[in-house]
């Protein structure tokens, strides 16, 4: 039981991860009505993607931290979850 909660909570976070990535593809105007969506998603996210992004240099456009939290959740959640 508690396995398949990690589990399933490993995959909500790479899917709030994705849907941040996705979002941040499209200009966001503060009175959008995505904008508290984006919010909460950046909210969620930045945790885990600061400290990636003070250790790992940013190539040009492309937000190198999020492919490695997104793939290191990945390893994680397969190991774990099989």
């Amino acid at each position: 039981m508690i396995l398949s909660l990690v589990c399933n909570l490993l995959t909500l976070y790479m899917v709030i991860l994705a849907a941040r990535a996705v979002l941040s593809w499209f200009p966001m105007s503060p009175g959008s009505a995505l904008a508290p969506i984006a919010r909460i998603l950046v909210d969620v996210t930045e945790p885990v993607l600061a400290p990636l992004r003070r250790v790992i240099p940013q190539a040009g456009v492309i937000d190198l931290s999020f492919l490695v939290a997104f793939f290191g959740l990945s390893i994680i959640r397969n190991i774990i979850c099989g």
